[in-house]
């Protein structure tokens, strides 16, 4: 309504106006607050005049920033921004913060700005929720047209984009919030590190639309099960793969970091911010504490243990006692094939070591696999119109 046309109708039905606002208007001020360049101010009711509000210490407010000091490249995905200090932000801002083409291409570029001219980058928002994943609009089209070259680019740089964030020169510090499913889970999990805030719901949930993650997450929690098998002593690495098997198959998603953190989803070097408002400035001092302590990027693994066709087969098994229980369906069951022969490393005959490119080639190949699939068309639909699962 505005202050003048309020205190306008104010007089017009015989109320009292306060003194102070009648002197706010004879100054000229018509807001109480008042936005330059994103420089806030608030109007003083004893001086009269407008004075600088005072921003919060340790939050940053990533449109006040953006009017401040613009953006240095923006799509209607994503925008990379400078927070200052050499550190960047890409930040998503389509609907949802879904995952689409615009999404990767600006990952792309902000790694390759980073490298060139930043100390590090931060990867986080401050929309409703950091992603709710891929989006399944532009898949389902796809799939229905029977694009599968479009689809397996889509995935690819995906993937590669994901890939990119782990092994960038320069420290990557994701720092999710509220929902991460999906691809934004598997977004958040390649940064260097996490910077989750407290109240993070993340998972891998590609399962309820009749898909397997496949832009680096089955490869990652692979990765990370028998990781976590190797450092127990006398483990059998078929019991930390089952649960991380449960976990992606069910489409299990934490209610909180610190449950993440039990999970795998995070690992123990990612740190939790307790306050919300504070998740991007603490994700930008993790991405500096990483620069001054003379960050290496890691290196690409070529040496991962899988389980091969042993793990397939008990896998199988718990499919079928599972299915004739009447627990899941038969495209249940199809799918839970798929990702274990992805967990497991495919048709090889004993454990062998392979690299995250060749788990990256198996869930491709399901996921393209899957999407053509009646069934899991039907689950994309089901889920695109009515927001719920459909167990078909």
């Amino acid at each position: 309504i505005g202050l003048k046309r309020s205190v306008e109708r104010m007089k017009a039905e015989g109320q009292a106006v306060p003194p102070s606002i009648e002197k706010m208007l004879a100054a000229g001020a018509e807001t109480f607050y008042k936005n330059e360049n994103g420089n806030v101010s608030f109007f003083d009711l004893v001086s009269g005049e407008y004075k600088p509000l005072p921003e919060r210490p340790g939050v940053t407010v990533l449109r006040s920033v953006k009017e401040r000091t613009g953006v240095i490249k923006s799509n209607p995905g994503a925008s990379l921004i400078d927070l200052g200090d050499g550190v960047a932000c890409l930040e998503f801002h389509s609907k949802m913060n879904s995952i689409g083409g615009d999404t990767v291409q600006m990952m792309n570029f902000a790694i390759d700005e980073v490298e060139r001219n930043f100390k590090g980058l931060v990867v986080g928002n401050q929309g409703g929720n950091f992603s709710a994943g891929a989006n399944l609009m532009m898949l389902l089209l796809a799939a229905q047209e029977e694009e599968w070259d479009d689809i397996n680019m889509m995935v690819h740089a995906l993937q590669q984009a994901v890939m990119r964030l782990r092994y960038s020169a320069k420290p990557v510090v994701t720092a999710p919030y509220g929902l991460t499913l999906g691809g934004g889970c598997e977004i958040a999990m390649h940064g260097n590190r996490v910077r989750a805030a407290a109240e993070t719901y993340i998972g891998l949930v590609e399962v309820g639309v009749g898909l397997i993650p496949a832009g680096g997450g089955t490869k990652e929690m692979t990765m990370r099960a028998m990781d976590a098998a190797a450092k127990a002593p006398d483990a059998d690495p078929l019991v930390f793969l089952k649960n991380t098997f449960e976990l992606i198959g069910m489409g299990k998603v934490a209610t909180s970091a610190q449950e993440a953190k039990a999970w795998g989803f995070l690992r123990y070097v990612d740190s939790i911010s307790m306050n919300g408002d504070r998740l991007i400035a603490d994700a930008k001092q993790e991405v500096l504490n990483l620069d001054a302590s003379g960050f290496e990027p890691p290196v690409p693994r070529e040496d991962l243990t899988v389980m091969g066709e042993d793990g397939i087969a008990a896998m199988k098994l718990a499919l079928h006692m599972m299915k004739q229980g009447g627990f899941i369906s038969n495209h249940d069951e199809l799918i839970g094939k798929k990702l274990a022969n992805i967990m497991c490393g495919g048709a090889i005959n004993h454990a062998v070591q392979v690299s995250e490119q060749y788990l990256l080639d198996l869930e491709r190949e399901a996921f393209i696999s899957l999407c053509g699939e009646r069934k899991t068309q039907e689950r994309i639909a089901a889920m695109l119109k009515t927001g719920k699962p459909l167990r078909n």
